[in-house]
């Protein structure tokens, strides 16, 4: 899938992009007509741990798919997200059966 990554205010490191590529990407397993996505990092002002937030975007045919996850690492915050859409494609899925 064709993802844009947006880190904003620092430069995101190659690993940190190529993983969350390969975690975007197993999402085609549940659904595989995905349009494309935006992917957007950013490091919260605040002291607290839990500051790096992590926006995910994917457009698919009639619908958009959004997960917003703020964690201690965005490896960790992906992960969230990325389960918080394969919830969201199940329900997408479950709703165009029933039509």
């Amino acid at each position: 899938m064709k993802l844009q990554m947006h880190s904003i205010h620092f430069d995101a490191d190659v690993k940190l992009l190529d993983f969350i590529q390969k975690r975007i990407d197993k999402l085609e397993t549940f659904y595989d007509r995905f349009i494309d996505g935006e992917v957007f990092l950013k490091l919260d002002k605040d002291s607290t741990n839990s500051n790096k937030i992590v926006e995910v975007k994917l457009n698919i045919p009639g619908n958009q798919l959004f997960a917003k996850e703020k964690s201690d690492s965005f490896e960790a915050g992906i992960d969230a997200a990325s389960e918080a859409l394969r919830r969201q494609i199940k329900k997408f899925k479950e709703k165009q059966m029933a039509h």
